[in-house]
């Protein structure tokens, strides 16, 4: 299968990969993998920007809305169902494209879970209030349960290292001790990256252009459906997070929308720092597929 090539389509968020990926796509006669973490889930679209049924029936999708945000999902998981998807894709295809800016999902896939250095701000940012709220003793006792092996040679009194132990036995739903072999996997596939960019000027309007976008298709009310269920690892994300400031009358609807506009853009500035730790990638502006399919045939030729 060394003739096999998964072209990675990565960037950031609100970039274009979907419309560019779809060209590409129909170009070569082959199928998409997402690699977008918010789109796992199929009770929710408008915040997590899911693509319209006509574009999800131009090109077949995977990982799109296959889980229930009661569900939990990590990137081990992800790793293990891509791989095995692959293996049947490549039966048909020769290259396949997995497309997303979830650089967590993108590592287990290429490399390993076993090879990231897992950094998820959300769970961070949880664990940091844990921390501060409960003290450090609340996480002696949850690394004692997630990672008895680690929770015997740590340093209890260091709570950075207890931070990330907890952060990346919670993201991987591994112990923390079955990373410390530092393994990269071996593929039996090729993996090309594509990164896309433009200014930080296009990028912002782009973003901003399209948060009011998901206000106006129904963000509000398909947030309002799941306040009760806010605590959800999945909603717990960008775009409903601060309708649910709203709803609990601690900022006004405009300062929520400002907000989701903001950290949105602050995402997209995280998303491209964990790229640029990739030495692999060809960068490309917006409207430049036609340079892309020339790079990809040039690549791919025997």
């Amino acid at each position: 299968m060394n003739n096999r090539y998964l072209v990675v389509l990565l960037g950031p968020t609100g970039i274009g990969k979907t419309e560019t990926s779809i060209g590409l796509a129909r170009h070569f006669n082959t199928e998409i993998i997402s690699c977008d973490s918010r789109q796992f889930y199929k009770e929710l679209s408008i915040g997590t920007a899911v693509p319209t049924n006509d574009i999800l029936k131009s090109v077949p999708h995977h990982f799109i809305q296959h889980k229930s945000v009661f569900d939990y999902y990590n990137a081990s998981m992800y790793e293990e169902e891509t791989i095995q998807l692959l293996d049947r894709l490549f039966q048909k295809y020769i290259l396949v494209f997995m497309v997303g800016g979830s650089g967590l999902y993108i590592d287990a896939v290429t490399k390993g879970v076993d090879d990231l250095p897992l950094i998820d701000p959300e769970i961070r940012e949880k664990i940091t209030a844990q921390l501060q709220e409960e003290g450090i003793e609340s996480l002696r006792i949850q690394l004692k349960k997630l990672d008895p092996n680690y929770y015997k040679v740590v340093d209890l009194k260091n709570a950075k290292r207890l931070m990330k132990a907890i952060e990346i036995s919670l993201i991987t739903g591994k112990p923390y001790s079955s990373f410390l072999t530092h393994t990269k996997k071996q593929r039996p596939f090729k993996v090309i990256k594509i990164g896309l960019n433009t200014t930080r000027e296009n990028l912002y309007k782009r973003i901003n252009e399209r948060v009011d976008h998901m206000i106006s298709n129904g963000l509000i009310e398909e947030a309002k459906k799941w306040y009760s269920k806010r605590n959800l690892n999945a909603l717990n994300t960008v775009g409903y997070k601060e309708i649910y400031q709203y709803f609990e009358n601690l900022i006004t609807l405009e300062k929520a929308i400002e907000l989701i506009k903001r950290n949105t853009r602050h995402y997209a500035r995280r998303q491209l720092t964990w790229f640029r730790k990739y030495d692999d990638i060809y960068w490309f502006d917006l409207n430049q597929t036609e340079k892309i399919i020339d790079l990809l045939n040039s690549k791919t030729e025997k």
